[in-house]
């Protein structure tokens, strides 16, 4: 038996027990009469102590050869520690030693494997193993592991069956690149992993499971950053028999018991905005509604004066920074040169300072009188005390770079709390968007979303104005969740290949085992889908998603821990029928 206890169990009322314990060696103290050894598992910590006087001898040298991370096991009896750490759920007691055993040494860590670590990213990736042993990463995948089984539960209670779904598929055109695996059996022919398991949940729709839930592993091959893995976790979900408002009371109803059984938060409200407000009024469509700072469009109190950049801008819009009249002109100054930075690409930016007199101090005084300023006040809702922030240019790029001003101002003025939860549905997307570069519309969520009933008439005429049976689940400035009631039957499924370019053949080609299933009597259905790995770092209070992902990649899709990916050999490439030239 390696253990009878794990190393955070053990109180005052074990002692006089004689117990085994199993872990890694914390750190050791070693007064030279006296020895202490602070022994880690996944549980906690305990103490142990080597005494010359209760210890037998040889137990004592072997303790002195320890070294940190050296994997031992212990046996002992269970006492009252002398000085005692209130910090700690054992530090009412310390394992008094009889017996060890050595089970694996450890070369020095390249890291200290503690909550604050001395290891910058790029070494604890490569020896993630043992970040894994540091209890901020240990406590973010045990926090994942709650997460997904509350989910799993909350799901499982509600009449969702979970199907697996296949990993080898077939390479689309729609959305993101796929990953692509070569078939030794099928010479010059690939499948695709799966970017979601879309119309195989749309297909389990068509027979009959009604409800179905997978949390799954999907794929894409696109540029990546702190939010962004190319293999990631989706909670994959599809209903049969039900209309949009369907859909958002279940999730709507799955959200809320997370908060509330994660967090001890009881969230009522969930606001819905659609997509054309969430941009006019916050510039993007995955608003952040903890705090204020709404766009204010200001074309028709700022295009009457001789202010060229204004007036041949296509939209003039502000915000209302609130306390940010206080800002010196250097503090401003550092603002134009935020938005101004690449990243943003704003050309400049006008201000005005909101003065407690009830006055107004801008940077375009030259073009614009007090009683201008004020219906700039009025329109943006600033007050007293307030600084506001303008910008200018193409209505898109205008509204995404002050998008950006006010996620960045929020961020410095402390107003978003990651302890606060303001969930928000966005609807009426775009059914389509255009791209410049193939010069055709694209699905903006994916080819099987229905249009809305009454816009389908447009599809022909203005295909730009179509809204999609779609939605969003934003929390905290994050889309979390996105999806739609689909299409199923054959001739609306077809009519939306055609305007995405698809020629029959080419829709056939790739589709047609949908197209022939929407035949046999496929029911009205919808779905959403969740992205686990950005939920589970929300709940946790973070950004970024990759301490709550054993094992992530890099920005640059590479998993520095094992290096990959890598080559394979020539005797691999040429069972596969593939020849790179290098």
């Amino acid at each position: 038996m390696y253990r009878s206890h794990s190393c955070g169990e053990l109180t005052a009322s074990d002692i006089n027990k004689e117990v085994t314990l199993s872990g890694w060696v914390q750190k050791t103290r070693d007064k030279g009469f006296m020895i202490w050894v602070d022994l880690r598992d996944r549980y906690g910590m305990t103490q142990l102590i080597f005494d010359e006087q209760r210890t037998p001898k040889a137990v004592v040298e072997k303790a002195k050869t320890l070294g940190r991370e050296f994997v031992i096991q212990v046996i002992g009896t269970v006492i009252e520690r002398e000085s005692k750490n209130p910090n700690m759920p054992t530090g009412d007691i310390e394992v008094l030693v009889s017996e060890l055993k050595i089970l694996n040494e450890a070369l020095v860590p390249p890291f200290t494997i503690e909550d604050e670590t001395d290891g910058g990213e790029d070494i604890r990736m490569k020896y993630r193993y043992l970040d894994i042993r540091r209890n901020p990463v240990k406590n973010s995948l045990i926090f994942r592991h709650e997460v997904t089984m509350k989910v799993r539960n909350y799901l499982s209670g509600e009449g969702f069956i979970e199907v697996e779904t296949p990993y080898l598929i077939k390479s689309t055109p729609e959305g993101a690149r796929d990953f692509v695996v070569p078939s030794r059996m099928n010479e010059g022919q690939f499948y695709a992993l799966p970017q979601s398991p879309q119309t195989f949940k749309q297909l389990l729709m068509v027979g009959g499971m009604d409800k179905y839930f997978q949390i799954v592993k999907c794929f894409r091959d696109e540029d990546l950053r702190a939010d962004r893995q190319p293999e990631f976790t989706q909670i994959d979900c599809e209903m049969a028999f039900v209309e949009q408002e369907d859909i958002l009371n279940i999730f709507e109803g799955l959200t809320r018991h997370l908060i509330k059984n994660i967090k001890g938060q009881d969230i009522q409200n969930f606001p819905r905005m659609t997509y054309d407000d969430a941009m006019r009024t916050y510039g993007n469509d995955k608003p952040d509604i903890r705090f204020g700072m709404k766009f204010g469009e200001l074309n028709q109190v700022s295009q009457h004066k001789e202010f060229k950049v204004f007036n041949d801008a296509e939209l003039v819009v502000g915000i209302a920074v609130p306390g940010g009249a206080s800002y010196t002109r250097k503090e401003i100054d550092k603002l134009i040169d935020w938005v101004k930075r690449p990243q943003v690409g704003a050309l400049g930016m006008v201000y005005v300072k909101c003065n407690e007199d009830g006055s107004f101090k801008s940077s375009v005084d030259k073009f614009y009188d007090q009683e201008d300023l004020s219906k700039w006040a009025e329109t943006t809702g600033a007050k007293a005390g307030d600084l506001i922030c303008v910008l200018s240019g193409s209505a898109n790029k205008t509204r995404g770079q002050l998008s950006a001003l006010r996620m960045e101002l929020a961020e410095r003025l402390g107003l978003r709390n990651p302890e606060e939860f303001a969930p928000l549905w966005v609807v009426d997307f775009p059914l389509l968007e255009w791209d410049e570069d193939t010069e055709r519309y694209h699905a903006m969520h994916h080819p099987f979303t229905s249009p809305k009933p009454e816009d389908i008439p447009l599809l022909d005429s203005k295909p730009g104005e179509v809204r999609a049976n779609a939605y969003d689940l934003v929390l905290n400035g994050n889309e979390i969740g996105g999806g739609s009631i689909r299409i199923h039957d054959k001739e609306t499924q077809s009519l939306m290949f055609h305007h995405l370019g698809f020629t029959p053949e080419e829709a056939r080609a790739q589709f047609g085992f949908l197209l022939d299933a929407f035949q046999y009597g496929a029911p009205p259905h919808g779905g959403i889908a969740f992205g686990l790995d950005r939920l589970v770092a929300i709940l946790g209070g973070q950004e970024t998603i990759r301490d709550f992902i054993a094992f992530p990649k890099n920005n640059s899709g590479r998993d520095v821990m094992i290096d990959a990916p890598a080559s394979i050999d020539t005797e691999q490439l040429k069972e596969l029928s593939l020849k790179l030239d290098l």
